[in-house]
């Protein structure tokens, strides 16, 4: 009977619900994190790396050797404030900034209503003297006949000595007055013709051909050759520069003096153009030293004449070292400093290739200014990466700014 109950307890179906097995409540939030950062590395694996690149230039481009680097100025050696000789008013001026003139050409025009009066005066005073001396003329000449005639009667003892005297002292005067009328009107035109020269100073000219930098008067002011110290008058109608003379002026330091001659080829480097070298040759160096400074001046003439180049412009100038003729070509390449990594002693760059960095060991040369010299590892066209970061790697994605 038992083993019967036991038999339909175990062919009972229990329809009561399963008891569910409880899941950790961290067990979501950390499939989640790892779902993120999953996709965070598949991300940044893929994503490319913003790079800054410059262009290597090849070695035997670039020409010879520099053996000293320094920075100077653009400087004019023909540069004047024009003004005029006299003082006086402005009364028109015709330049600009920027304006080239021609030597002898009419700047400005100064009012020339006292220098005319003055003209017309002297010329007025020679007419006079003129005057003068014609009359003096037919007084003398009178003087002669009456002379001669008193000469005759006293030879026929028809007048007295005393009178032929008096005809002869008659004579003298008048023949000395007409020499000191012609003194006098010798006087007049020299003055008439420095009258004549004060009007014309009136009229400012360029003394030389060149380019007008700075305009410094406009009409109504005065000016004056000589500063007058209270600032109301001007000194110039404007500054003048002959920009065939411009040259450039660096100071070296006097311990690498030694390695700059007469007549040494020079590659000069506008601040404002980079790209450009401008060739040029060492004119002199000045024979003296600034002891504050312990700099000696050096003077470079530039070969190359543009209108880019103007007065006080930055520029940076290599002293090149005079190639040999059987000289070899130098090897390898030159880029920037900063593109250069040197971990342990061993240098490296990393050039881009197809969007890819890519790491190339280099051997390394001299130093020019901030380029260094790559003996091997680059010819010279390669595009390198500047600055690289640390966790730039070899076959990264890169991405140029």
């Amino acid at each position: 009977m038992d083993s019967s109950q036991d038999l339909l307890k175990q062919l009972h179906i229990d329809r009561r619900p399963a008891a569910r097995k409880r899941r950790p409540r961290w067990l979501v939030p950390l499939a989640v994190v790892v779902v993120i950062v999953g996709v965070g590395v598949v991300f940044s694996s893929t994503r490319p790396v913003a790079v800054e690149t410059a262009k290597a230039r090849a070695a035997a481009e670039l020409g010879t050797a520099s053996v000293l680097d320094a920075s100077g100025y653009i400087t004019a050696r023909r540069i004047a404030t024009v003004s005029s000789k006299i003082t006086g008013k402005v009364r028109e001026v015709l330049i600009e900034e920027g304006q080239r003139v021609a030597e002898g050409e009419v700047l400005a025009y100064l009012d020339p209503a006292d220098a005319e009066a003055q003209r017309d005066l002297a010329g007025a005073q020679l007419a006079s003297s003129r005057s003068q001396l014609a009359e003096a003329q037919a007084q003398l000449t009178l003087a002669n006949q009456t002379l001669k005639r008193q000469k005759e009667l006293a030879a026929r003892q028809l007048v007295a000595a005393s009178s032929l005297d008096a005809a002869v002292a008659d004579r003298d005067s008048r023949a000395a007055r007409l020499v000191s009328l012609q003194r006098a009107v010798q006087v007049a035109q020299d003055q008439l013709a420095i009258t004549a020269l004060s009007v014309d100073n009136t009229i400012i000219r360029a003394p030389f051909a060149g380019v007008i930098v700075a305009k410094a008067a406009q009409p109504g002011e005065m000016i004056s050759p000589i500063s007058a110290g209270g600032g109301s008058i001007r000194t110039g109608i404007g500054t003048l520069v002959d920009m065939d003379s411009l040259e450039v002026q660096v100071d070296v330091n006097e311990a690498y003096i030694g390695r700059v001659t007469p007549k040494m080829p020079v590659e000069a480097v506008l601040n404002a153009y980079p790209d450009w070298k401008i060739p040029a040759e060492v004119i002199a160096i000045v024979p003296t030293a600034d002891r504050s400074k312990a700099t000696v001046k050096v003077r470079i003439a530039l070969t190359s004449k543009d209108t880019r180049i103007v007065p006080d412009m930055g520029v940076r100038v290599s002293f090149l070292d005079e190639a040999k003729p059987d000289a070899p070509p130098p090897a390898g390449a030159f880029v920037p400093e900063r593109a250069v990594v040197t971990v342990d002693g061993a240098s490296h760059v990393f050039t881009v290739v197809e969007g890819r960095a890519s790491r190339v060991a280099v051997t390394l040369g001299e130093k020019r200014d901030t380029d260094q010299q790559v003996l091997t590892g680059l010819a010279g066209g390669e595009t390198v990466v500047l600055s690289p970061s640390e966790k730039l790697g070899d076959g990264d994605k890169v991405a140029v700014k």
